[in-house]
């Protein structure tokens, strides 16, 4: 009994830190909703296209503002209060949810239309990921509890990956893509007064404020100067684009070779969820110390066989399996790679550095989504798939010579650089 306690305090230890705790809850509801848009979305363009490109471009339209703005976004976050920033990027979603909301249910669009609602999401999230994701660090009082709050954060993602998608698709079928719209708007009501019951210091601006060239020159030195976080990047950068679209692929499995409905769409993505949800509990019950760079390659791996297995399986309920272990593979790629840069990176450079993250998600996801869809358009979905896992399983054979390297087992960063105060606080 004792040992099962200390398990249970040791994987929510973050809890123990209260504005971490209000702000993982108002998210994780958050959240939900934006899964449930996410697949309304794919769902719709889908259905009025019936192209696996479309898709793709649905993607695209989401995700490549991010990619163009988060260096500015990084700066942002470096510069200005982060809190505040948050409230704002979540206020900007919402009002998105509800334009969604108003041109699905009044039944009068068409799909450039959802595209353009698409785009202004990811121009408000190339400002709300840089911040986001820093902004923990502030909400944490025992540092210790960072890693663990950054698993939580992870967990918390991919519960909503699991529960979004199935509600949504149980939504879609009884009420229609209007409703999932409604709901994500109204998620947002969490998180917003989640953010406004915490109780923070007064902020701290930063006492020296370079011209926007030179903070983006400094960060990119810095960047190049650090090889845990090059090197780490990189491997973002190139499974982004190459295998983290297969979800992309999902909707065509779903109608096409599954033969199902938008609730069978629900139920994969929820099953990639559950194999999340276990990976990522998983990694907040690791004990410090244990080297992230090492399961980041396992996990790689593991999402590789899954996809492999999974592409060309006709019989749903086996191939459900294989959904579970994608999703066990897929946790670590933004989770790890998130720990690892926010770990290694000097307090003033962190923003910057999740901005380059935002870049090469952001950037390469969508790329890779109109990349798949187009190859799919040539050899089929299950073929596409299958050479992802193929590509998955060379690219963490190629990083294991430099993760495993003594160097980035010694974290070695570059010399840290303070541009803001020691303590830098909210307001």
């Amino acid at each position: 009994m004792e040992v099962v306690k200390k398990t249970r305090i040791g994987t929510f230890r973050a809890f123990r830190n209260r504005n971490y705790a209000l702000y993982y809850s108002g998210q994780s509801i958050s959240v939900i909703g934006t899964w449930m848009q996410r697949t309304a979305v794919y769902w719709v363009i889908f259905t009025i296209t019936h192209s696996s490109f479309m898709l793709g471009v649905a993607v695209f339209a989401t995700q490549f503002p991010s990619f163009i703005l988060s260096l500015y976004g990084g700066i942002i976050s470096d510069r200005y209060n982060r809190y505040k920033t948050l409230l704002i990027t979540q206020a900007a979603s919402m009002i998105q949810a509800v334009l969604m909301t108003i041109l699905i249910l009044t039944h009068h669009y068409i799909v450039w239309e959802i595209l353009s609602l698409s785009v202004l999401l990811g121009i408000i999230n190339a400002f709300d990921v840089p911040v986001r994701q820093p902004l923990v660090h502030e909400l944490i009082d025992n540092k210790d509890d960072l890693p663990n709050a950054l698993a939580l954060n992870s967990a918390m993602n991919n519960i909503a990956r699991l529960v979004g998608p199935a509600l949504s698709g149980l939504v879609l079928v009884k009420f229609g893509a209007g409703i999932c719209f409604l709901l994500n708007a109204v998620s947002f009501i969490a998180i917003i007064s989640s953010l406004l019951l915490m109780k923070l210091r007064p902020y701290t601006p930063s006492p020296t404020k370079n011209k926007i060239g030179a903070d983006l020159s400094q960060g990119f030195n810095y960047l190049k100067d650090t090889p845990i976080l090059r090197m780490v990047l990189i491997m973002l950068v190139l499974i982004s684009l190459m295998v983290l679209p297969y979800n992309t692929l999902l909707p065509v499995f779903a109608k096409v070779i599954f033969k199902g409905n938008a609730a069978t769409f629900g139920y994969i993505n929820s099953f990639i969820g559950i194999g999340a949800v276990a990976g990522t509990i998983f990694l907040a019950s690791l004990k410090p110390g244990s080297d992230l760079k090492i399961i980041l390659l396992i996990n790689t791996v593991i999402l590789g066989i899954g996809l492999i297995c999974f592409s060309h399986l006709n019989n749903f309920g086996l191939a459900m399996v294989f959904a579970v272990i994608c999703g066990f593979g897929t946790m670590s790629q933004t989770t790890i790679c998130i720990t690892l840069i926010q770990v290694n990176s000097d307090k003033a450079m962190r923003g910057r550095m999740m901005s380059y993250v935002a870049m090469g998600y952001f950037g390469m996801l969508p790329v890779g989504s109109l990349l798949v869809g187009a190859v799919s358009q040539k050899i089929g979905a299950q073929n596409a798939l299958f050479y992802q896992g193929i590509l998955s399983i060379i690219i963490a054979a190629i990083f294991f010579k430099y993760l495993s390297a003594d160097k980035f087992n010694k974290n070695k960063t570059a010399k840290p650089i303070e541009t803001e105060p020691q303590e830098q606080t909210l307001n």
